[in-house]
């Protein structure tokens, strides 16, 4: 083999070297190199060229949160009732060095002691209380995680309970009480419409009750305002009257004949006795007039002064 041969061998070796050591980290990512297997470096984004036989990449780390299911843990409660609860578990990477090198296993450890926290906390807790403080129980298990995490460069957002799972015995009596329950509602809210509906049935009842002695009372007012009216009316062409006929002077003699005329309808076809005072005695044709208005079995008496 000639040396020209030999050095081109040699070349392409040391490209081939140059370039497999040429490395790319795509975003949301991180490699921890190690130098001579001691921590030497976190690469970000971009491009790295690690040296050969000395770095090596030790470990590549997501850094986008991550979402982890748990298995259902069994719990026991203050009031000795066994149950299943899994959790799910978001968190992310903060540190890639300490991620690498602060725990063996960290989805194992955080699944340990995200167990090991469940328990202390639902220990605590009746069998109701567990049910309806879903968010107290998932707010102290993300507090104590997020704490015991930091060491290991991860950071818990959230902590979720998925399921909750009593015995079969206690479900039962669950759906028994809550049915009791909607029954007792069901049965207050007809209770409470039929209270509502006499309430509006004995208000329409008062409104037209109003309504009509309003009624009454205005078509009396309006009916003694009529009387009144009509009295006025009256007691004004009477008053009319006797101004008209004191404006007139009259003399004696049209003053008989007027007080004749007012024995007319004194007599109105049904006395049978009439005194005439002698003042219209001397009237023409008394007698005949009396006669006309009173028929002829009427008796005069003349009243004299």
């Amino acid at each position: 083999m000639s040396l020209g041969i030999f050095l081109g061998i040699v070349v392409f070796v040391i490209l081939l070297i140059i370039i497999a050591n040429v490395k790319i980290v795509p975003q949301a990512n991180a490699f921890v190199i190690e130098k001579l297997g001691t921590y030497s470096a976190t690469w970000g984004t971009g491009l790295h060229v690690k040296i050969p036989f000395i770095d090596r990449i030790a470990k590549k780390v997501s850094l986008k949160e991550q979402v982890v299911d748990f298995p259902p843990q069994q719990v026991i409660t203050k009031d000795n009732v066994t149950m299943q609860i899994d959790t799910v578990v978001y968190f992310q990477i903060t540190d890639p060095k300490l991620y690498t090198y602060g725990v063996e296993r960290p989805i194992s450890a955080i699944e340990n002691l995200t167990a090991t926290t469940l328990r202390n906390i639902v220990g605590e807790l009746e069998l109701d209380h567990t049910l309806t403080s879903r968010d107290v129980i998932n707010s102290n298990i993300r507090t104590i995680l997020d704490e015991a995490t930091d060491a290991w460069g991860i950071k818990v957002n959230r902590v979720e309970l998925k399921n909750i799972l009593p015995p079969r015995e206690i479900q039962d009596a669950m759906e028994k009480q809550m049915k009791a329950e909607r029954e007792r509602r069901a049965r207050i809210l007809d209770a409470e419409g039929e209270k509502q509906g006499q309430i509006l049935v004995a208000q329409g009842h008062k409104e037209a009750a109003i309504l009509q002695a309003d009624a009454i009372r205005e078509s009396k007012i309006r009916e003694a305002q009529g009387e009144a009216e009509a009295i006025l009316t009256v007691q004004k062409a009477y008053a009319d009257a006797l101004r008209m006929l004191n404006e007139a002077n009259p003399t004696d003699k049209v003053i008989q004949l007027k007080s004749l005329e007012a024995f007319q309808k004194a007599a109105d076809g049904k006395a049978t006795k009439i005194i005439i005072p002698s003042e219209i005695q001397s009237l023409a044709g008394l007698v005949t007039s009396v006669k006309e208005v009173a028929g002829t079995d009427l008796n005069l008496n003349v009243a004299k002064k």
